[in-house]
């Protein structure tokens, strides 16, 4: 244990997240290095004991375990392929937003380096690094995981998914997804109060309250979804269609674009006209794949 703690580790990328990240590796006390493509980043994070190196293949160098927290999959490439050969024997850890295919992508192109590669998908803002509630989910090589099990739980939970590179990002995108359909639906909703003059600060109270409710049913969606049964008694697509309808007409009455609601509303439309108005909501995850 005490030989895994000594393992130095360099962060390639100091944004919100990359110095958060940063910040969290130095508090267990390891030889931490960071590097960022623009320079002036990195003052906080050398007063408190980080190194700072301007070159990156000088960073990688200092690093046994790389991390990586870029801007997209194209920045991880500029970064990484010149310096491969530096690379080769070491363990990298990508934590930038990447794609499935992208992930999968770049664990073959350090395959070939003779990389070790773990992908990882954050699910946290910058300040929730190192504090209750901070997740990130891997996949890749299980190796890199259980070597750095320490210092990747010193930032977030870690849960490991498999050694698919591309499952963490996945299930990544599909968190992120669903967050923001929500955050979407709270947007629309709001500006449709706000057409009556109440504060989207007094329809966030009650937004919450309903949505917390709400969201204890997922549950049985998914139970609904994996047994393939959406046969129904109540609320069926048809039920659903008429609500959307009205939730559309009160929406343009209100001036509120139908960005968000429309594409529900086709959904639904789409389904009973093909016959499944019988059927329960939860048949919409068909027609979406």
């Amino acid at each position: 244990m005490a030989e895994i703690q000594q393992t130095s580790v360099t962060v390639l990328g100091l944004g919100a997240m990359g110095k958060a990240l940063a910040s969290a590796f130095l508090k267990t006390g390891r030889p931490t290095t960071v590097w960022n493509r623009t320079p002036g980043k990195d003052a906080d994070l050398v007063a408190a004991g980080a190194v700072g190196i301007a070159a990156v293949d000088e960073a990688v160098r200092a690093g046994e375990v790389i991390v990586v927290v870029l801007l997209d999959h194209a920045s991880v490439h500029s970064a990484l392929d010149p310096v491969a050969e530096q690379l080769s024997g070491k363990q990298v850890i990508n934590l930038t937003s990447t794609a499935p295919e992208e992930a999968r992508e770049l664990a073959r192109w350090a395959e070939r380096h003779g990389i070790d590669y773990l992908d990882g998908g954050i699910m946290a803002v910058p300040p929730m690094i190192g504090q209750p509630g901070a997740s990130i989910l891997y996949s890749g090589s299980r190796k890199v995981f259980d070597d750095n099990r320490e210092l990747l739980e010193s930032a977030a939970a870690a849960d490991y998914f498999g050694d698919d590179a591309g499952l963490a990002s996945t299930w990544d995108f599909a968190l992120l997804s669903n967050m923001y359909a929500m955050f979407a639906g709270f947007l629309h909703g709001a500006a449709l109060v706000r057409s009556t003059g109440a504060s989207a600060s007094a329809f966030a109270e009650r937004a919450t309250a309903w949505v917390t409710a709400m969201a204890q049913l997922m549950p049985e969606y998914g139970r609904i979804i994996d047994s393939g049964d959406y046969t129904t008694e109540v609320q069926h697509l048809a039920f659903h269609k008429a609500a959307l309808d009205a939730i559309v007409r009160a929406s343009r009455d209100a001036g509120v674009a139908l960005d968000v609601v429309g594409p529900i509303k086709n959904l639904i439309d789409r389904q009973v006209a093909d016959g499944h108005g019988a059927l329960a909501f939860e048949r919409t995850f068909e027609e979406l794949r």
